[in-house]
């Protein structure tokens, strides 16, 4: 299919909600072949774009043109999946294939009753495969990789970079839309802007734009006030002539015409600053939304505060861990990493003591002060308002809480609406206020940073760096769990082990272990078509070994040449 050709085109597209225009004027052109990113704020219309071009809500006004037999699979950001949504797609042997390469193993085995069960990771990875097997040729993925751990989201980068068709990505994860596009739409105040590059490239040129207009704003407004105080001392030296005009007897003439000619250069400059208005108005720049967190942690407390011996956890007969060793140190920022199902949520559990350990020990200060972030919003009451969720009666704690609330994007018609009414981001936010708003020496985040747009994980990891408790965090978002940790606990082969280094390290570690290995493997290799070679050198074509021989020294050569790619 041609690289250029339009499959889905957007003109003049208007949506509005109670009253509110979501979407104004959206243009936009998808060509085959493209990755795209769609960026902006919660509640900035990114899905009910998605939703548009799929045909499930429909446009004030405008057109959407589809090329015809357009297939697009979408995957829908809420996961609200039922055990109906894969009856049907876990027929299709591909889906099988698929979902093993992202860690569910002997999934056509799952009767209705395990369906039933499905973790958010399960249901998202069984949608990837059924929207991958179904063969598209546009992909609409709304938040992929909220529930996906590193080697999902490492298996979805690879297979969006052999996709042949066109990606829509609707994503706060900044590391997944670096590794996968090469275009951005940002959704901003009903309006659509394109930016070419990944996510690292659109906020350099955001920048660069921001701080090119804020100048021009700020040049331009100074030409106003300049011209606004000629006209200010042109209207006073006006109204003197006026006053004088009546009062001197035989110059009121003489001053009349004075005021009138005063009167016409004022005109005049308003004239030609409207004029100038009219063609060059240079806005203010938006100002991207700044969000405070205030995180006050007590006094420095004893130096190990959690401490594991043998622990181990067991399920239904299946150990997620055991025999593990490891502690965790005041101050340290610890992140959890392992694949999904391995008991790293099980394991913040036991912290908390909301469950209980198989065996072994675990030992924690009785001193601490914990909070918790679970990646669970459903648990909030669903008919109270924000406030009366978190339980406020004190007018101060109120008035900070409002404060709060409003800095982390919540307004004053959010607060006051039923929960049930709120996004999953703006759930996850009263959940962060009702945090702030206790005093704690260690914080337990699980996936803090779903649901939540850029600009509030942004200033998440900055004020999390500044925290001088312990942090302990579960997340997929790579970038995030970089950023802020410099310890490991990784799950791997049913243990908890704990490394002395970040995200970024462990990773490269990993890979020169590989790189290691495979220089071991080559080295054998040659050393083996070497002895081949030299036994060939020994021997008669004729002689019944060299075939066989032959066939070796081939087979090695294959090997090599696998192995250096």
């Amino acid at each position: 299919m041609n690289k250029n050709r339009v499959i889905l085109s957007i003109k003049g597209l208007e949506k509005s909600f109670h009253l509110r225009k979501i979407l104004d004027e959206i243009q936009l052109d998808i060509k085959f072949g493209e990755r795209i990113g769609l960026v902006g704020y919660n509640g900035s219309g990114k899905t009910t774009l998605a939703n548009l071009i799929l045909g499930k809500e429909v446009q004030d006004r405008g057109h959407i043109e589809k090329s015809p037999d357009l297939k697009i699979g979408y995957l829908s950001q809420s996961i609200d999946y039922e055990v109906n949504d894969f009856q049907e797609s876990l027929k299709i042997c591909e889906v099988f294939q698929l979902a093993s390469e992202l860690g569910l193993k002997k999934v056509q085995n799952w009767q209705d009753e395990r369906l039933e069960h499905l973790s958010g990771g399960e249901k998202l990875k069984l949608a990837l495969s059924s929207i991958w097997a179904s063969k598209p040729d546009l992909l609409i993925l709304d938040e992929p990789t909220n529930h996906l751990d590193l080697k999902g989201v490492n298996w979805l980068i690879s297979e969006i970079e052999k996709f042949p068709g066109s990606v829509l990505i609707i994503s706060h994860d900044r590391h997944f839309l670096d590794q996968t596009v090469n275009r951005i739409f940002e959704l901003e105040a009903g309006k659509l802007q394109f930016y070419q590059g990944n996510y690292s490239e659109y906020r350099k040129e955001k920048e660069r734009k921001i701080a090119n207009q804020k100048h021009q704003y700020e040049v331009q407004q100074r030409q106003i006030e300049r011209v606004e105080e000629q006209m200010d001392q042109l209207k006073s030296w006006s109204d003197k002539a006026h006053r004088t005009s009546t009062k001197e007897e035989g110059f009121k003439e003489y001053h009349r015409v004075k005021a009138k000619k005063r009167d016409a250069q004022i005109k005049s400059k308003m004239k030609r600053l409207q004029s100038e208005l009219g063609k060059n108005k240079v806005d203010k720049p938006l100002e991207e939304a700044t969000v405070q967190f205030e995180f006050d942690s007590c006094g420095k407390r004893g130096k190990r505060i959690i401490e594991a011996k043998n622990l181990s956890m067991a399920f239904k007969g299946r150990y997620l861990f055991r025999n593990s060793q490891f502690y965790i140190n005041y101050g340290e920022r610890i992140g959890l990493l392992g694949e999904n199902g391995c008991g790293k949520t099980t394991l913040i559990k036991i912290f908390m003591g909301l469950v209980s350990r198989t065996d072994g020990e675990l030992w924690k200060s009785d001193s601490l002060r914990i909070a918790y972030l679970s990646q669970d919003v459903a648990d909030l009451p669903v008919e109270k308002t924000a406030i009366e969720a978190l339980g406020l009666t004190d007018r101060d704690h109120i008035f900070k809480a409002r404060t709060m609330l409003a800095n982390l994007g919540l307004k004053e018609q959010f607060i006051t609406k039923p929960i049930g009414t709120l996004s999953l981001g703006e759930r996850t936010r009263v959940k962060l206020v009702d945090m702030l708003l206790k005093d704690y020496d260690v914080l337990i985040l699980d996936e803090p940073t779903n649901h939540l747009d850029l600009p509030s994980r942004e200033q998440l990891e900055k004020t999390l760096s500044e925290f001088t408790g312990t942090i302990i965090t579960v997340s997929h978002d790579y970038y995030f769990l970089n950023k802020l940790c410099n310890r490991l606990l990784v799950f791997e082969d049913q243990q908890i082990k704990r490394f002395e280094m970040g995200p970024e390290e462990f990773f490269n570690k990993e890979n020169k272990k590989d790189e290691g290995d495979q220089k071991e493997i080559l080295m054998v290799i040659e050393n083996k078509i070497a002895a081949v070679l030299g036994e060939l050198a020994l021997i008669d074509r004729q002689d019944p070994k060299y075939p066989l021989l032959d066939k070796e020294f081939n087979e090695l050569l294959k090997q090599k040449r696998n192995l250096i790619g």
